[in-house]
């Protein structure tokens, strides 16, 4: 294993854990607010929809870098 395929995976493995858990708290908190307050679930849902968009986003930078490392010599 040479040291591009190295650090192409470790790219991924970091933007990929932060996404995931930043994705967790945010539903986790959501569906907090929405138990505590139901009549404000739409605004609260797209919020977090939106957010969530945002978080993926950076994953798939994440993905993009690893490429650009595995394959750009």
């Amino acid at each position: 294993m040479d040291l591009t395929s190295l650090s192409a995976a470790l790219a991924i493995a970091l933007g990929g854990i932060a996404p995931a858990i930043a994705i967790g708290m945010l539903a986790s908190q959501a569906m907090n607010a929405i138990g505590r307050n139901p009549e404000s679930a739409p605004m609260i849902q797209t919020n977090m929809i939106l957010a969530i968009v945002f978080a993926e986003a950076i994953a798939i930078y994440a993905l993009v870098v690893a490429l650009v490392i595995k394959f750009v010599q």
